[in-house]
């Protein structure tokens, strides 16, 4: 979600959401990399989740070109996305135990705020799987997926194409406003369904003298989006023009 892009921007990670899946071997900065062992484990980590994303990918083309028609697409791509997305869940771990130097908390709250949309809307309320906003942000993450866990890989393996840091650090600026409007209207449009059902509301009176209205946390987290999105769309703009910039510069000297 919008918000998760924190920890994009605190990395100056591109594509409307990029984490510290292998850290950003792209920076200005030179940093000690992981170990013989943890840098395959990583390779091995970031090449299964390339792959699971071209899956998606693959299975989205595959599915429009059968049914002549971009509605429902979500079914085709369904269980392969709540696997590979609910793997990035791995990414805290390799945070927390230190393989890759990123903040555990900004990564953490990227990941779960994925998953929350994933699990927590999509998932639980279904009347909203058949809205194109799931296909706009599925499109979005893919294509920012492939691109994120390549860069990882590449960059581990000390040999990143140009083409890919490119693309990193510019597709965002589509891609970013594209998974931000899916996920907007997706949970407006889950709104409703989670009214009327009292989805994962607690009322009271109860036991534990304590209420929670998910309604009103949608609601919530939409608004969030307002103060965020512009302030980290412009960050990862800036982190764009650094980077790239450096590149240019590095290529003159060479």
């Amino acid at each position: 979600m919008a918000a998760a892009a924190a920890t994009a921007a605190a990395k100056g990670n591109g594509g409307g959401g990029g984490r510290a899946g292998a850290g950003d071997a792209s920076g200005t900065r030179k940093k000690k990399g992981p170990g013989p062992l943890a840098t395959a484990y990583l390779v091995i980590y970031n090449v299964v989740m390339t792959a699971g994303w071209l899956v998606i990918a693959v299975g989205l083309v595959r599915a429009y070109l059968a049914k002549g028609s971009y509605h429902s697409l979500y079914y085709s791509i369904e269980k392969p996305l709540k696997f590979f997305q609910t793997g990035a869940l791995l990414e805290v771990l390799h945070c927390a135990i230190g393989i890759v130097p990123s903040s555990v908390v900004l990564t953490s709250f990227q990941v779960m705020s994925r998953v929350f949309l994933i699990w927590a809307v999509t998932h639980s309320v279904k009347e909203v799987q058949t809205e194109d906003s799931v296909l706009l942000f599925v499109i979005a993450w893919t294509i920012t997926e492939i691109i994120r866990y390549s860069f990882y890989t590449f960059s581990l393996l000390n040999h990143l194409p140009y083409l890919i840091k490119w693309a990193r650090y510019t597709l965002f600026i589509v891609l970013y406003p594209m998974g931000v409007s899916g996920e907007l209207l997706t949970i407006y449009a889950a709104l409703p369904f989670v009214r009327q059902a009292g989805l994962y509301s607690i009322s009271l009176p109860n036991k534990y003298n304590f209420s929670f209205d998910y309604y009103a946390f949608l609601i919530l987290i939409m608004i969030s989006y307002i103060p965020l999105f512009p302030q980290l769309y412009f960050h990862m703009i800036h982190q764009r023009r650094k980077v790239l910039s450096h590149t240019e510069e590095h290529k003159k000297f060479e």
